[in-house]
C-alpha cells in the first residue's frame, strides 16, 4: 500500500511540467474528494438518488 506522500507524488508527477500551483492543488483536491467518496460508499454512508433530489428541491427555498 502506498503512503499518502507516495500517492501525492504520483499525482503531481502525472501532471504536465507546466502545471500551475492552482492546477496542482485542484488535482490533489479532486483525487481526495474521489477517495473520500469511495471510502464513504464502502462504509455505507450514502443516500439514495431520490433522497438527494428531495434535498436539492429544498435548496431554493
Amino acid at each position: 500500500m502506498l503512503s499518502v506522500k507516495e500517492k501525492i507524488t504520483g499525482i503531481i508527477q502525472a501532471l504536465p511540467e507546466d502545471s500551475t500551483y492552482d492546477e496542482i492543488l485542484k488535482e490533489l483536491a479532486f483525487h481526495r474528494m474521489v477517495e473520500k467518496g469511495l471510502e464513504d460508499s464502502r462504509k455505507g454512508k450514502t443516500i439514495s438518488n431520490e433522497e438527494m433530489k428531495r434535498r436539492i428541491k429544498t435548496w431554493g427555498r
